[in-house]
């Protein structure tokens, strides 16, 4: 059988065996701790889930959902923005139900992008972005991030040639994976500059509430509060715990959000509808569930950074996210997959190989903060006792 060429761009080799070496590991008894994915152990705020729970007693609920019949939702997401940002927006034409942020950044190049087509790109950065550019037949310019400048792409280094053929500027702070954070002033020059060169901005937001010290982080809209070049795409997942559920919108220009719309039309129609009735519930319910659930990370976050300088490891204390971003110890000669695979092989403690997020991630692996405090430094003990047998 033959298959589209193009498949072989989306395959993910670091994470394959890192799910190989997992099930290694589960068949050789230990008893894996992963924190190699970032999905939340938390539940979801109570009243969410009853009111799911309403919508799946309710018969008139269980038929498909046409965008007309989300309006609730969308005024649910737009009195979000304004009471978080200050922003008006409106529900009809510049907001968009999906299925989690990770719908949006790998469907809006399908309507942005034509074969051939530039979009830049942060490396490292979340793999849906790459693959939503592969799938749109355009073509990758990496910006290298690195520790010395804050982990934010440096844009005015682009070479002129690239500028030319660019369409798509993707961006997403905090940082999956190095936790970074970025200025409401560097988003507004990046607006500026995308503004300059006829470049449409995409910011993945998914972690806006997780800023576990410093300041709330900015929404681009903030920069481009007249709408002009920016989307931006908002998750339920992180800060609402729903993870499983799929649901998060899109948010800003409005030919971007139709355009949008009309490339999944052509796929899906929308979630069940009580899933929409939970996440607008979670929207308009009392929001001191949101700061409990970040103060348990931020408690996790200085527990394990704590517990891996007694192990030898200095790892900085990220300002934001539910990850820990760690160069490998400087006794590893090896790269981030090997240092991965014998670990959940040899412990059962799975991290995340820096490589599976661009080249420019490799020398670093990612801790996903989602096991409790204790299990936390249980798994940190034993990554100590395989640095103590491999280095």
């Amino acid at each position: 059988m033959r298959l589209a060429t193009r498949l072989e761009k989306l395959q993910s080799n670091v994470f394959s065996l890192m799910d190989e070496a997992k099930a290694r590991a589960r068949r050789a008894g230990l008893e894996v701790v992963d924190l190699s994915l970032g999905s939340s152990d938390l539940s979801p705020p109570a009243h969410a889930l009853e009111r799911i729970r309403e919508s799946i007693l309710d018969p008139t609920s269980h038929g498909y959902l046409l965008f007309q019949g989300t309006r609730s939702f969308r005024e649910a997401c737009a009195a979000w923005y304004e009471r978080r940002y200050g922003l008006a927006l409106d529900p009809e034409t510049e907001i968009l139900p999906l299925i989690g942020s990770q719908e949006g950044t790998a469907h809006i190049p399908l309507a942005v992008l034509d074969p051939g087509d530039v979009a830049l790109l942060t490396d490292p950065g979340y793999p849906s972005h790459e693959g939503g550019v592969h799938l749109a037949g355009g073509q990758i310019y990496p910006l290298a991030l690195r520790p010395e400048t804050g982990y934010l792409p440096q844009l005015e280094q682009i070479p002129e040639e690239v500028l030319e053929r660019s369409r798509l500027l993707v961006l997403s702070y905090p940082h999956n994976p190095t936790a970074a954070t970025a200025t409401l002033a560097y988003f507004e020059r990046a607006v500026a500059f995308c503004r300059a060169h006829d470049i449409v901005l995409v910011h993945d937001f998914p972690y806006a509430d997780f800023h576990l010290s410093g300041e709330q982080p900015p929404s681009i809209l903030q920069a481009d509060r007249e709408r002009a070049v920016a989307i931006e795409f908002f998750s339920l997942s992180k800060s609402f715990h729903m993870g499983g559920f799929r649901i998060g919108f899109a948010v800003g220009n409005r030919d971007l959000v139709a355009a949008l719309r009309q490339v999944k039309a052509s796929i899906d129609f929308n979630q069940y509808r009580g899933i929409l009735d939970g996440a607008e519930a979670a929207l308009r319910g009392p929001q001191d569930y949101v700061r409990e659930a970040v103060a348990v990370f931020r408690a996790r976050r200085d527990r394990a950074v704590a517990a891996l300088a007694q192990a030898g490891w200095q790892v900085p204390a990220p300002e934001a996210t539910m990850y820990l971003w760690a160069a490998l110890p400087e006794c590893w000669r090896g790269s981030s997959a090997e240092f991965c695979i014998r670990l959940v092989e040899q412990t059962g403690v799975a991290l995340a190989p820096g490589s599976g997020f661009g080249s420019s991630g490799e020398g670093y692996v990612r801790f996903a903060l989602v096991r409790s405090e204790d299990m936390l430094e249980r798994a940190i003990a034993q990554i100590a006792g395989f640095l103590q047998r491999s280095c």
